[in-house]
């Protein structure tokens, strides 16, 4: 195998990959999680809220309530995804809490009036939702990723494709006291193939090793 044949393969792996896994990767650990996490049974994942940057030309022809929309919708398909990959965790066997269904959280946030997650302690939010511990974040991207969002920008302004770059900023909080147990910061780069779901894989492969609901 010649260097130019070596080095079309290694970019074919990466582009179905769908992302980047060099990027660069903070990781924060209380040092009693794990004692911690023993006693919790069952957790929550909140809406991201989500950050979306489009390009100047696109920003001219949507207005700040459908860029508000497509960002929400972001954060709710973060949710879903995050919800999707503890399941998948808990079918085969390693996962050692209860994920609550983000229906049910969402429309617990809802009869509550609450659309704003930063103006609560995650304490208060925690105890709103009856859950041991919550996973909140936030998220940006340089263009819709969810399939939703995709489509809704794609007939507004006539673009569509993946992502080119996504940050994900996501922590784990003490139901109790709201103490931080976990943060997971990773910044990745998207190709071909990039949506939320593989987003969430990749954030999380690597994670989930420190993460103490996992074995």
């Amino acid at each position: 195998m010649n260097k130019f044949t070596f080095k079309l393969l290694v970019l074919s792996m990466l582009l179905l990959t769908g992302y980047s896994t060099t990027a660069q990767t903070n990781l924060y650990e209380h040092a009693n999680f794990e004692a911690i996490a023993r006693d919790h049974q069952v957790i929550a994942i909140l809406p991201f809220a989500a950050k979306v940057s489009l390009r100047p030309k696109q920003m001219k022809e949507i207005t700040p309530q459908q860029l508000k929309e497509m960002e929400t919708g972001e954060g709710l398909s973060i949710q879903s995804s995050m919800y999707t990959w503890f399941l998948q965790r808990k079918k085969r066997g390693d996962l050692l809490v209860n994920v609550q269904d983000p229906k049910k959280t969402n429309a617990i946030l809802l009869s509550n009036e609450i659309d704003n997650l930063a103006l609560f302690t995650p304490e208060a939010l925690a105890k709103l939702l009856e859950v041991d511990a919550v996973i909140t974040g936030n998220f940006e991207t340089d263009k819709p990723m969810s399939d939703g969002a995709s489509i809704a920008l794609g007939l507004l302004v006539g673009f569509w494709g993946s992502t080119n770059a996504a940050t994900i900023n996501m922590s784990v909080n003490n139901g109790v006291d709201g103490e931080l147990l976990w943060n997971y910061n990773k910044r990745v780069s998207g190709s071909l193939g990039s949506n939320t779901d593989s987003l969430i894989n990749i954030l999380m492969r690597k994670a989930s090793r420190r993460l103490a609901y996992t074995k």
